[in-house]
C-alpha cells in the first residue's frame, strides 16, 4: 500500500509553508484525499508534482 503524507510532511519535504500546500490542494495543483477531518497526499502524487506533470506553476 502506498504511503500517504500529511500536508505538514509535504511542506517539510519541499521546505515550503503549509499554507502553500493547502492552496495547491484548493487550486487542484496537488491532488489530495480527505479522510475524516484530515488531508492526505500520496507519494506518487507528490512525485508527479515534482516532475512538473501539471498545467502551470507560479
Amino acid at each position: 500500500m502506498e504511503e500517504l503524507l500529511t500536508p505538514q510532511e509535504v511542506a517539510q519535504k519541499l521546505k515550503i509553508d503549509m499554507s502553500t500546500v493547502y492552496r495547491w490542494i484548493r487550486e487542484g495543483r496537488l491532488k489530495a484525499v480527505k479522510i475524516g477531518h484530515f488531508w492526505r497526499i500520496s507519494e506518487s502524487e507528490l512525485n508527479r508534482l515534482l516532475k512538473g506533470d501539471e498545467q502551470s506553476q507560479d
